[in-house]
């Protein structure tokens, strides 16, 4: 499957997945849940896509540039203390509920999950046919 593709895929999916998540949390929960589910789940969807961005640089189709290891590696690094930082300050300010947060945070391994899944199921049906 072409990269372009899957990328536009899982983008839509990580919004739908946090849409889902955000209404059932809207209907069905407090509002501290639910500002958890949306914080979380707009961190996990930024993180995925400044990692995105920073491999995609690193490796462009001219080849592996010099400094890409350290690059990819310092770059997840500072993403990682900045992600503490913002989750920490979340947290302790009592902005949110810490299992609302969880649950936002998941909303891309979700999306991957299911995509793995609905590409397994497409492929096994066509298998069959």
């Amino acid at each position: 499957m072409e990269w372009e593709k899957l990328q536009n895929i899982l983008q839509k999916t990580n919004w739908l997945v946090l849409l889902v998540l955000s209404s059932f949390g809207y209907f069905i929960m407090s509002p501290f849940w639910t500002a958890g589910v949306l914080f979380g789940g707009l961190i996990a969807i930024a993180n995925f896509s400044l990692l995105q961005h920073t491999v995609r640089r690193a490796f462009s189709p001219e080849g592996i540039h010099q400094g890409a290891r350290f690059s990819i590696v310092g770059k997840y690094y500072l993403r990682l203390v900045g992600l503490g930082v913002i989750l920490y300050v979340l947290i302790t300010r009592g902005w949110i509920d810490p299992v609302g947060l969880v649950v936002g945070l998941s909303t891309v391994m979700v999306s991957i999950i299911g995509f793995a899944i609905h590409v397994v199921l497409r492929a096994r049906t066509k298998e069959a046919i």
